[in-house]
């Protein structure tokens, strides 16, 4: 196990760089069992930054790098996106981009269906954690979870593609999901265990 030589304070605070409602639900699930009070950049007033980064790495350090320096806290910050090979990766980091400006997922899923047009609807979810600290330096973590596009969506739990994506060995797919099953699996949790094996030397529980 790699051992860090930062310390977190989990009676501290943790600024999560996301205006996205739904990631920061299930960010703010993940981080709650650590004690760290957590607080949105949305809830902050945090300006977005633009997320010109070509990985979902790069733009998870922009966004965490940017709610550092303005808080001067420690912040997390997820980017997380659909991959669908066929497509050539698409909608990959574009994958809010995909929903436009009034973040229609409904129209984003319906492009899909009608680009695949019976091809391989193989795709799976990423999830990039970025980490910035206070003293300038930024670490990230990935997460990633394989499955099959289902059409027409299913589900109304979870947001952006979820009723969409069945991941493998699931009957379900993460719309029809709980809560609690979506984020024993998922590519964030997947990506939060990372985090937490890190700092913690253990499982953020989210299995």
């Amino acid at each position: 196990m790699l051992v860090s030589k930062k310390t977190i304070n989990f009676s501290g605070k943790i600024v999560i760089a996301s205006h996205n409602a739904g990631k920061v639900r299930e960010i703010k699930k993940l981080v709650e069992p650590l004690g760290l009070r957590a607080n949105s950049a949305a809830e902050l007033n945090l300006a977005e930054p633009l997320e010109n980064g070509k990985t979902f790495s790069a733009n998870a350090i922009i966004k965490a790098t940017a709610a550092r320096d303005t808080t001067n806290l420690l912040s997390l910050a997820d980017d997380s996106g659909l991959v669908v090979p066929t497509l050539n990766g698409a909608p990959g980091v574009y994958s809010a981009r995909w929903a436009g400006p009034k973040k229609d997922y409904d129209m984003a899923m319906e492009r899909i269906a009608k680009e695949l047009a019976g091809r391989e609807p193989a795709a799976h979810f990423v999830c990039a954690l970025a980490l910035a600290w206070p003293d300038g330096s930024c670490e990230h973590f990935e997460g990633t979870i394989h499955g099959t596009l289902v059409f027409p969506p299913r589900g109304i739990n979870g947001f952006g593609y979820d009723p969409i994506f069945q991941p493998f060995e699931r009957l379900q797919t993460f719309g029809e999901m709980l809560p609690e099953e979506k984020h024993s699996i998922s590519h964030r949790a997947r990506a939060f265990e990372q985090f937490c094996n890190r700092y913690l030397g253990k499982s953020s529980g989210a299995e």
